[in-house]
């Protein structure tokens, strides 16, 4: 990448410009921030960690030596086939060093700066935004979303704390119902009133509390289609149960919302997907949680739920029809996903019954999806669901 054609676009882009315009409004800071979680993320303490940061580059540039950056490196999982490893620990593994003697790490930075200049306004003036609004500021540099994005995980692990506290709001696709009540900003959300009814999943999590439920379980289904069907068919009113879905791999406030959920309620939870790879990946980040954010796992996984189906012996158990069926050989993608996937070390440490699974859709190369259960009846899946608890068919 030519990074100096970057550096045109915009003088103030420089890193040494940026930094130059970071000096003026920050205090006095001795050194750089060290590895771990710090327990206070409030705008006063983030500005500060800011300040001391860039003050430490700033040291760096007059001293002549070249700028750098040690970010911690987290991952919730790896390629140990003897499952001796510490992923999942919420721990570092090791370091990555970005450092603007590299032309591709000099662009990254640029971008990181950028990134959080505007963080550090959006804190100083008690303003939020979106991450497609931070794009937005200045897409001939940053090019494309998953470049911003990647700053804005960089920034957390700097900073030491979540995407939440940097008044970076996600936009939320997640939907509810069920027998659930809850206050949102002091607004009252009574799904309770109409277990049927579907209502959006809150994207600011720090003002959801009371919540109360008489729900016996949690369902968490991976499409829109499946979560309309069951709406359509009142089954949380039938089963006195909530019911969530993330419409495919779900955002961050519909992990969030599930986690805090189980942590007030203590109920079960149980997960319904695809049997594909795709469905299977869903599945692992519910569980296990993302590799792009695994320095925030354990606030956005739920170790405890289970994975209802579809399983690959439902093929014969509910007589499917070869017209059902779709081959996983055909999708090369499928199939690689799917290699890919059975090297997770958490599948070898924590979940060997899943990976099971997963070896047997690789060996049979047959895939499909949770709809065409409805092929025996348009509401076979209102039955299908509380029959697989009631018998304990879930691993």
């Amino acid at each position: 990448m030519n990074v100096g054609r970057w550096i045109d676009i915009d003088a103030q882009a420089r890193p040494i410009s940026l930094l130059a315009a970071f000096v003026p409004s920050f205090a006095q800071a001795r050194t750089r921030m060290a590895g771990g979680r710090v327990s206070s993320s409030s705008p006063s303490d983030l500005l500060q960690r800011i300040k001391g940061f860039v003050r430490s580059l700033v040291e760096d540039l007059s001293s002549d030596r070249p700028p750098s950056v040690a970010l911690d490196r987290y991952r919730n999982y790896c390629h140990d086939p003897s499952g001796n490893c510490t992923c999942g620990d919420n721990l570092p593994n090791g370091k990555e060093i970005i450092s603007v003697e590299r032309e591709s790490h000099a662009y990254r930075l640029l971008v990181l700066f950028r990134v959080l200049l505007i963080i550090q306004q959006l804190l100083q003036e008690n303003k939020h935004g979106s991450k497609r609004d931070i794009y937005y500021m200045h897409p001939a540099l940053f090019l494309e979303q998953a470049v911003v994005d990647r700053a804005i995980n960089n920034i957390c692990i700097l900073l030491k704390c979540s995407r939440q506290h940097l008044n970076v709001v996600p936009v939320g696709r997640g939907l509810v119902m069920g027998w659930l009540r809850f206050l949102e900003a002091g607004r009252k959300i009574y799904c309770i009133n109409s277990p049927s009814t579907v209502y959006p999943i809150p994207v600011c999590l720090e003002e959801v509390e009371d919540i109360v439920s008489v729900a016996r379980f949690i369902i968490v289904v991976e499409k829109e289609s499946v979560f309309q069907r069951l709406a359509n068919d009142r089954f949380c009113e039938r089963n006195h149960c909530i019911v969530i879905t993330g419409r495919g791999y779900p955002d961050v406030p519909t992990r969030r919302f599930l986690c805090l959920l189980v942590q007030h309620l203590h109920l079960p939870v149980y997960c319904l997907v695809d049997c594909d790879p795709y469905g299977f990946d869903i599945l692992m980040v519910y569980r296990f949680g993302s590799m792009q954010m695994a320095y925030d796992a354990n606030l956005l996984r739920v170790p405890e739920i289970s994975w209802l189906g579809v399983f690959h012996s439902d093929l014969q158990k509910y007589h499917l029809p070869d017209r059902c069926l779709l081959e996983l050989t055909s999708d090369v993608a499928d199939k690689k996903k799917a290699e890919a996937m059975l090297l997770r070390c958490y599948l070898q440490k924590e979940a060997p019954k899943w990976r099971m699974e997963l070896e047997v859709m690789l060996q049979t190369g047959v895939k499909f999806e949770i709809e065409s259960l409805s092929v025996n009846s348009l509401s076979f899946l209102s039955e299908y669901i509380p029959t697989k608890i009631h018998d304990g068919s879930y691993l």
